[in-house]
Order: C-alpha cells, then sequence, then structure tokens
C-alpha cells in the first residue's frame, strides 16, 4: 500500500502554491515563470529504476577506501558523469589508512572465553557471504597488547565518568567497555585514556539498535547479536582528514607529520563488538548495580565492575598510506564562472555500504543527470556547478578534507555554496547549515513534493514537528529552521575550515535501521527495510537539483540575513543560562557579542529593504547590470567567512569558524559559539570572556559586511 501511494504522489502535480509561482529568492518576478518551468523539466528526470540499478551495482562488492575496489566504484561513476556529458576527472590523494593484521579479545580465569570478532553471513542475503569484508575493527586504534580488569562505562561520556566518581570507582589501569550511543566512538576511548584506562571496548546494546526496538535482521530491520558497528575512532574535533598533513593536502611524495606527531590517533587500542560478544564479558563484572540509566537490554543485571576476571585485548595494524580517489565532475558557468556551486557526497563504504553511503550517492547521481538533460536544451548555468564523489569519509573525512585544503585558495574565492548529503532514507526533509541559507532552503522544500502525502516536503516536515509534541523543544513546531552543522560528514572542511555558506541535506526518520557499518549494510536490506520504492531517493535528487538551478542561477545570490541574526541570539542566551549556573561563569559579560547582534539586526532589515527592489526589477534591467550584482554576489558569498578567524578555536587552530564546530567532546554533535560555550562548561572564566570578545569582533565583521552589501545593492538597481 505504501509504494502504491508513493507511485501516485511522484505523479501528482506540484503543490498548488508553486504551480502558482511564488517568490523564489533571488529572481526577480518577471523570471520566476521560466525559472519554474526549468526546474519542473529538471525533477522529471529522476527515475526510480536508476536509482535502484545504481544502488545495487554501486554497493554490488565491499569497496573501503584504499583498495581498488574503491578506485572501481570511482571509475564508475566517473563513466557515469562523462556519459552525461560532464567534464569529469579522478583527483588523487593518499592518506594514513591503519589495515587491522591481529585481533584478539578473551576473558581470561576460572570461565574463559574467546570473542568471535565476525558477523556471520546469512543465507537470505547474498552480499554478506562475500570476500573481501574488512574486519570489525575501529580505525586508528592504536597497536596493544594489554590485559586487566573491566569496567563499564556506561555511553562513556565525561558525565558518565564524573558518576564513576561519585560511586569511588576509577578505571586506572582497566580496559573499559562502553556501549555505542550519545556520543561519537571516538570520544570513549579519548575520555577513557584521559582517565587512565589502557584500553576500550565499544559495544551495540540491544536497547539502543537491536531487538529491544524491533526484531532483528533477517527477520526485523535491527542489529543481530554478531552485528558490529565498524567506524573511525580519529580525534576528528581536532582535526578530521590525513592525520600525518593537518591543513594541507596529502599528495603522493608530499610532506608528512612522523607518526608520533599525528594528533589525531587514539592513545590506547580500542575495539568494537557485538552484544553477542559482549555478554559474556558484562556478565563477570561485578560492583555497584549500575545506575537505572545505564542498564541495557540484555538478560543480566547490570554491574560496574570490575570483576574476578581479567580481559586480554591484542591488537595489531598495517600502518601505511593508501590511495583516495576523488571524483570530480563540473559544468562550467556561463556568466559568473568564477563562482561555484558544489554538491557532494562520499562514494566509500567500511563494505557494501547501501545505505552508508551509496542511497546519497545515488541521488546525486540522478541529481547530476537531471541538470545535465538541460544542456540539450541549451541551457548553461550562470554559475559553475561542481559534483563530487568523494573517497575515505568513513576513516575521516578523508577525500573531501584533503580536496578542500588543496583547493583551499580557490574555494574562498570562488565557493558560493558547498550542499552536501551522505545517507538517504524513508521519511522527512532533514537539514542543517549556515543559517544565511535557511530562507533559501524553506523554499526548496516549499517546491518539491513529499512522495507519501502528496503534499510539498516542507508542509510533510512541519506536520512530523507538530506530531512530536512529546520532544523536549515544541516551540518550533510550525516553524523550518535548520539546526547548526557539527560534524561526522563531508561539510567539516568547507564550513569549519573554510568558512563556505553550506548545507546538508536528506531526508530519513521513518525506518527503523540498526545496520549502521556492518555487513548487513546491503541492497537487500536497503529494498526490504528501508526506501523501499526508492522514491525518497528520487525525492532527493528533485530537492537537490531545485537546489542547485536556483544557487547557480539566481541573478542576486538567494541569502537571507534574519534567520541568523535570531538564531545566534539564542546561542548568546543559551550560553548566558549556562554561564548563571556556576559561580566560576557567573560573571560572563556578553555585552559585546548583543550588541553585535543588534548591528546585524539593523544590517538584515536593510538588505531585506535592497531586496525588496530586486524583486520588482526587470530582468533585462538585471542582465545590463550583472558587473553590480557580480560585485553584490561576492560579499555574500563572502560572508560566512567572516564568521571565521585564522587562529582557530583553542587548542585546535583547524576548527575557524567561531559560530559553528564540533564540540571538543560530543565529535559529531555541534557546539554553538563554541569557544565560548567550551570554556563556560570548562569554568575557565577568562578565556569565556576572551572568545565572547572574538565572537563579538566576527559577528561586527558579519554585520558591516550585510551593511555593504545593502549599501552595494541599493546602488546596482538604480
Amino acid at each position: 500500500m505504501l509504494r502504491a501511494l508513493c507511485a501516485f504522489a511522484l505523479l501528482a502535480p506540484l503543490p498548488l502554491q508553486a504551480q502558482q509561482q511564488a517568490p523564489i529568492r533571488g529572481f526577480p518576478n518577471d523570471q520566476l515563470e521560466l525559472q519554474a518551468r526549468r526546474e519542473a523539466q529538471a525533477r522529471a528526470v529522476p527515475n526510480r529504476d536508476t536509482l535502484r540499478t545504481l544502488v545495487r551495482s554501486l554497493a554490488a562488492v565491499p569497496h573501503e577506501a584504499g583498495t581498488d575496489r574503491s578506485r572501481h566504484v570511482a571509475e564508475l561513476l566517473l563513466a557515469r558523469f562523462r556519459a552525461m556529458g560532464l567534464n569529469a576527472r579522478i583527483e588523487q590523494f593518499e592518506a594514513l589508512m591503519p589495515r587491522p593484521v591481529t585481533r584478539t579479545l578473551e576473558l581470561l580465569g576460572p570461565e574463559p572465553f574467546t570473542a568471535s570478532l565476525r558477523e556471520p553471513a546469512l543465507t537470505q542475503d547474498p552480499t554478506t557471504g562475500q570476500a573481501d569484508q574488512l574486519p570489525t575493527f575501529n580505525a586508528y586504534s592504536p597497536d596493544g597488547d594489554v590485559t586487566a580488569e573491566l569496567v563499564y562505562v556506561n555511553y562513556g561520556r565525561p558525565e558518565d565518568y564524573r558518576v564513576l566518581d561519585s560511586l569511588g570507582i576509577s578505571v586506572k589501569g582497566k580496559i573499559v567497555i562502553a556501549r555505542y550511543g550519545q556520543s561519537w566512538r571516538g570520544i570513549k576511548p579519548k575520555v577513557a585514556a584521559e582517565h587512565g584506562a589502557v584500553g576500550c571496548l565499544i559495544y551495540s546494546d540491544p536497547r539502543d539498535d537491536g531487538y529491544y526496538v524491533d526484531d532483528v535482521y533477517p527477520s526485523g530491520p535491527m542489529r543481530p547479536a554478531s552485528g558490529v558497528q565498524r567506524g573511525s575512532v580519529m580525534d576528528m574535533p581536532t582535526y578530521p582528514g590525513d592525520p600525518l598533513s593537518p591543513g594541507w593536502a596529502s599528495i603522493a611524495g608530499g610532506r608528512r607529520l612522523p607518526l608520533a606527531e599525528a594528533a589525531t590517533l587514539e592513545k590506547i587500542p580500542v575495539l568494537p563488538i557485538g552484544y553477542g560478544d559482549a555478554l559474556p564479558l558484562l556478565r563477570t563484572l561485578a560492583g555497584p548495580v549500575a545506575p537505572e540509566s545505564w542498564r541495557g537490554a540484555l538478560p543480566i543485571t547490570y554491574h560496574i565492575g570490575p570483576g574476578t576476571a581479567q580481559a586480554h585485548l591484542a591488537l595489531s595494524f598495517e600502518w601505511r598510506n593508501r590511495p583516495l580517489y576523488d571524483v570530480i565532475a563540473t559544468i562550467p558557468g556561463a556568466v559568473w564562472p568564477d563562482q561555484w556551486v558544489i554538491y557532494g557526497n562520499h562514494h566509500d563504504a567500511w563494505v557494501n555500504g547501501a545505505e552508508d553511503p551509496i542511497s546519497g550517492q545515488a541521488a546525486l547521481g540522478e541529481t547530476a543527470r537531471a541538470v545535465a538533460s538541460l544542456l540539450k536544451t541549451g541551457w548553461r548555468p550562470a554559475r559553475t556547478i561542481v559534483f563530487a564523489a568523494w573517497d575515505g569519509e568513513e576513516w575521516g573525512l578523508l577525500g573531501s578534507t584533503e580536496w578542500a585544503e588543496a583547493h583551499a585558495d580557490e574555494l574562498r574565492t570562488k565557493a558560493v555554496a558547498y550542499y552536501n548529503s551522505d545517507t538517504n532514507d524513508a521519511g522527512w526533509i532533514e537539514t542543517a547549515g549556515s543559517h544565511a541559507l535557511e530562507q533559501f532552503i524553506s523554499e526548496v522544500a516549499r517546491d518539491v513534493t513529499d512522495p507519501l502525502t502528496g503534499k510539498s516536503a516542507l508542509q510533510a516536515r512541519l506536520d512530523h514537528q507538530r506530531a512530536q509534541r512529546a520532544q523536549r523543544d515544541t516551540s518550533r513546531d510550525t516553524t523550518f529552521t535548520l539546526g547548526a552543522l557539527g560534524s561526522g560528514s563531508d561539510y567539516t572542511a568547507f564550513v569549519d575550515h573554510l568558512g563556505v555558506p553550506s548545507v546538508d541535506v536528506r531526508y530519513g526518520g521513518a525506518a527503523h535501521r540498526g545496520i549502521y557499518h556492518s555487513i548487513y549494510d546491503s541492497y537487500t536490506f536497503y529494498e526490504r527495510f528501508l526506501d523501499t520504492g526508492y522514491v525518497y531517493g528520487a525525492t532527493e535528487a528533485r530537492t537537490m537539483a531545485t537546489a542547485i538551478l536556483r544557487m547557480a542561477d539566481a541573478p542576486l545570490l538567494p541569502f537571507e540575513f534574519g534567520a541568523p541574526a535570531r538564531t545566534y541570539r539564542r546561542y548568546a542566551d543559551d550560553i548566558a543560562r549556562l554561564a548563571a549556573r556556576n559561580d566560576t561563569t557567573r560573571g560572563l559579560d556578553l555585552s559585546a557579542v548583543r550588541t553585535a547582534l543588534d548591528r546585524l539586526d539593523t544590517a538584515a532589515v536593510a538588505y531585506e529593504r535592497a531586496r525588496a527592489a530586486f524583486d520588482t526589477a526587470r530582468g533585462r534591467d538585471t542582465a545590463r547590470r550583472r558587473t553590480a550584482l557580480g560585485a553584490v554576489n561576492r560579499l555574500l558569498a563572502a560572508s560566512e567567512q567572516a564568521l571565521t578567524d585564522s587562529t582557530g578555536l583553542p587548542r585546535r587552530p583547524w576548527f575557524r569558524h567561531l559560530v559553528y564546530a564540533p564540540g571538543f567532546y560530543t565529535g559529531y554533535g555541534v557546539k554553538t559559539m563554541p569557544g565560548i560555550r567550551e570554556a563556560v562548561e570548562q569554568r575557565n572564566p577568562a578565556e569565556a570572556q576572551a572568545e565572547a570578545a572574538r565572537v563579538a569582533a566576527a559577528l561586527s565583521r558579519y554585520a558591516d559586511l550585510v551593511h555593504r552589501a545593502a549599501d552595494a545593492l541599493s546602488v546596482a538597481l538604480r
């Protein structure tokens, strides 16, 4: 029934509002009809059968980065881009990618146990029995051979260690066992090492992604007992990309740090395991019963430990550089060729990766085909369009970071926007990014049809928000807002390091899944449990084609600055409340930040006043004023860079954005105004005040630039 409804919705016309040519930011009113026709033509191209074929072919074999199989996938993508008539090439980099040589985990004592450390093939899923599957491991764990008592540390977050401290339990000299979830995996060994642990195990508890949630695969979509989440534990909050070339591109023969100086490698050996292997270990623990919030769904009483038995963990790796294959396809701009609109999704996987990343990569491929189809009509984009298929994302955003570092000067000058996607499933549009693009993305979602309801993707999302009123924050149930970007996907180098306006767009949230980073992330699983009719893959392609065409062709870049002013004020208010909760930081003075935000409010109003005049200008007039509008657009594209500082954040200079960054102890999760916020959390009032001054200066630069753009636009329209 769901598939039938989705098929009907795909044949339905656009929402009435879109048919009536609702305003499109960046286009004069007399160009709306032509733009709407062009977008409709592109949105008609993405095809569910083509998506199905792409997912099956690209996820046919394991293709982790650094292998000939990854190169083969890159070459398939290259050939497809070229067949569309695009100028495409492979840009090759390299990075340190250690592969496991030996892995041992055993329980010593009166009831010895040896962990299997393997995921069995399933007869119901043909690719699960393939050769060349990467073993279960955590990338960038060091070599190590340790024997010690075990201590259970819940999710292994800093707050969990505060509970241990309150109970008088130390992990010094112990091997910790943490469950996946609630923080990025790399934080768990990082915090464990800071507390003196000598090893770290990370397991998937069935309460989080196993039988507690739903039936396990192959009967259902959740992780079976032997399912293991591979993944990098690189300390990405310090810097992503090749660990040996922070801040510069890693190419064959290029300079490298000595391995001992790589700041993002973990300090203690770490290994992921399934809950089948975790159960015998947890069963031996004694000590206090774990707090209720620490208890998972295994059939045991959860104790913290230690117990009477010791665990033996031994790991060794082959440490060497391996190749990366980024596929880059371009459509040169006809008016402003030195303004780039970039859309990227990675192509490497831990194993077959049908969901992560091939669902997103297939949608990018259909987006490119939709845009390329317009070339046959004689259309050429005003700005250059770049499609990117990144390699090495799973290891630590390797391919995108090395490419961005290699092209850093060009990107700072030419990039007007970076779009990112990763996975794509059934559900609602999920967006996060630079808040100057909030209004733009809401209009894109307004003009794309949701495949299940036939409403706009925007309305479907708002309806879903209203249905989730049990959530803690319901203040924005009826309002579209962008989330803030932290890290965890390929937008990181663009927004956090270079200050390129960025947005991550994908669909999801309607289906359970517990196969993340395992051999069970296959096209068989994807077709059964996620986007069963590939209708959301087609919707993602339609969404991104619309976003690309608007950003590429808008005579005036579609930025809006009221949303940043509102959002950043909320960040400052949050920090003020946080600071007031403890005596150490209660005196934090954010008046300079608030003054800068007042200036941004004024600048945003001035810019909107000038833009309103642009809406009523005639297309012929805007064409005649291309040079003047080009100068305005350069200011708009540079606006995000005003929020960066070349000295970076405290203790991690690679991260230069002063409003968005991953948290030092969250990994993926964003910390907004991170310099101030993290200093407050660490109860460092002097640093918090110094960071407040830097944020105020950045916001003032931002407001000044918006004022300049408003003035330049007013002059251009005279």
